[in-house]
C-alpha cells in the first residue's frame, strides 16, 4: 500500500463492516477518477490500481476525493501496479488482500488513443484486459466484474449497432479500436462464469455543468477549431447532415455505471452508454459556431470533399484536427441503447442532449484554453 507523511492510505480500517470492498483499475483517469468518487460511501472499501509514475497526483486527488465525500481517507488504498504484469504487477501482500476482500472489480485502465501504436495498443488494452480478467476469475467473493469497453467497437461496421452485437469482420480504423475489439471479446467469454457486466460509452467529453474535461481531443478539436475566428470559419460547415456523432458527457456515464453496477438485471449484459438521439455532424458544427459567434454556417461542401481536404498533410496544422480523428466526422454509424436506456429510467438517468450543455463545454474551454 502507498504511504505518505501521517496519513495512511491503506484501505485498512479497523472495527468497520465494509458492504462492498471495490478495485478499480486506470486511477487516477478520466472516468476512473470521477467514478472512484461517485462510489465512495462510509461504508465501502475502495482499492485503487496506480501506475508508479501517477501515485503522487493519485495520493493528491484520493486526499480531495475523501475531504469532498467526507469518506474517511482510511477507507481508500492505493495500490502500485500495472495491468500488463502477473498479478497486475501488485505486491504479494496487496494481491492477496484484494483477493480475499473484494466484491466488485470495475476495468478502466486503457490506452486511449486513437494514434496508437498496435504493439503498446495489444499490450496495454489486450493483454492487460486478459490479465485483469484472470484476476478477476480468482476473487472468491466476487460479486460483479465491470468492464468499460467503447462503442468503437464496431470498427468499420456501418448503420445499427446492437448491444448483442459483437463478433465481426468489417476491421477497424485504428489499433485502439482493434485492440478494445480484442479485449471486449475476451471479456464475453467470462459471462457464462462471472458476473459481467460490459459497458460500451460512446465519445466522453465534459461535465455537462461545469463542462470540465482533463484532455481536449476529439470534438474539442472542432471547438478550438472555431475559436481560431469564429465570425469568418463559421461560414463553412466541415460536417454533413448524414452522419451523426455520438456524444455523452462523463457525468452521464459515471452515474450510469454507478448506478448498474448494484443493479443485478445488468449482470450478463453489454450495454451502450450513448445518446439514444444524438445529432449530425453539421448540427454539431453550427450549435459550436451560433455560440461562439452568434451566427450559424452559411454553406457546407461535399462530404467527400470535405474529408479528402482534411485528410491532406498540410491540414492538421491548420485546423488543429489530427488526421486520426477525421474518420469520426465521416462515420455512418448509429448504436442502439435500448436495454442500456431501460435499465437507468428505473435510476432516473438518461443522457442529456448536446444542444443543453455546449455551453458549458466552451465556457470552460474559455476558462482554460490549455490544459
Amino acid at each position: 500500500m502507498i504511504k505518505r507523511s501521517n496519513s495512511c492510505i491503506s484501505g485498512q480500517k479497523t472495527n468497520v463492516d465494509f458492504t462492498r470492498t471495490i478495485f478499480i483499475t486506470g486511477f487516477p483517469g478520466f472516468i476512473a477518477e470521477r467514478l472512484a468518487e461517485r462510489l465512495a460511501l462510509p461504508d465501502r472499501q475502495i482499492f485503487l490500481l496506480v501506475q508508479q509514475q501517477f501515485i503522487e497526483k493519485s495520493i493528491f486527488e484520493i486526499e480531495a476525493i475523501a475531504d469532498r465525500t467526507k469518506v474517511p481517507i482510511e477507507n481508500f488504498g492505493l495500490i502500485e501496479g500495472d495491468i500488463t504484469l502477473t498479478d497486475l504487477g501488485m505486491s504479494a501482500e496487496d494481491a492477496r488482500l484484494v483477493r480475499e476482500t473484494a466484491t466488485d472489480v470495475f476495468h478502466l485502465a486503457a490506452f486511449y488513443d486513437l494514434a496508437v501504436a498496435r504493439e503498446a495498443a495489444l499490450k496495454v488494452n489486450f493483454e492487460g484486459t486478459k490479465n485483469v480478467n484472470s484476476f478477476a476469475e480468482s476473487i472468491a467473493g466476487l460479486k460483479h466484474y465491470n468492464y468499460v469497453s467503447t462503442c468503437y467497437v464496431a470498427g468499420k461496421r456501418t448503420g445499427l449497432i446492437r448491444e448483442d452485437e459483437l463478433e465481426h469482420d468489417a476491421g477497424f480504423r485504428n489499433f485502439y479500436e482493434e485492440s478494445k475489439y480484442l479485449a471486449e471479446c475476451e471479456v464475453e467469454k467470462l459471462k457464462a462464469s462471472l458476473p459481467v457486466t460490459i459497458f460500451r460509452p460512446s465519445v466522453v467529453v465534459g461535465d455537462s455543468q461545469t463542462g470540465e474535461t482533463t484532455k481536449y481531443d476529439g470534438i474539442y478539436h472542432l471547438i478550438q477549431y472555431l475559436r481560431k475566428a469564429p465570425g469568418l470559419l463559421r461560414f463553412v460547415n466541415v460536417g454533413n447532415k448524414e452522419v451523426r456523432l455520438n456524444l455523452v458527457p462523463v457525468d452521464f456515464v459515471v452515474d450510469g455505471i454507478a448506478a448498474l453496477a448494484f443493479d443485478d438485471e445488468a449482470i450478463g449484459r453489454t450495454l451502450a452508454l450513448a445518446d439514444p438521439k444524438p445529432i449530425s455532424t453539421e448540427e454539431i458544427f453550427d450549435l459550436i459556431a451560433e455560440q461562439l459567434s452568434g451566427k450559424r454556417s452559411v454553406f457546407g461542401p461535399p462530404a467527400s470533399i470535405v474529408e479528402r481536404c482534411l485528410m491532406l498533410s498540410v491540414t492538421p496544422r491548420l485546423t488543429g484536427l489530427p488526421h486520426s480523428g477525421v474518420p469520426y466526422f465521416f462515420l455512418e454509424q448509429e448504436y442502439e441503447t435500448y436495454v442500456a436506456d431501460n435499465l437507468l429510467q428505473k435510476h432516473g438517468i438518461a443522457c442529456p442532449l448536446f444542444r443543453d450543455y455546449v455551453p458549458n463545454l466552451l465556457q470552460f474551454v474559455e476558462k482554460h484554453p490549455e490544459l
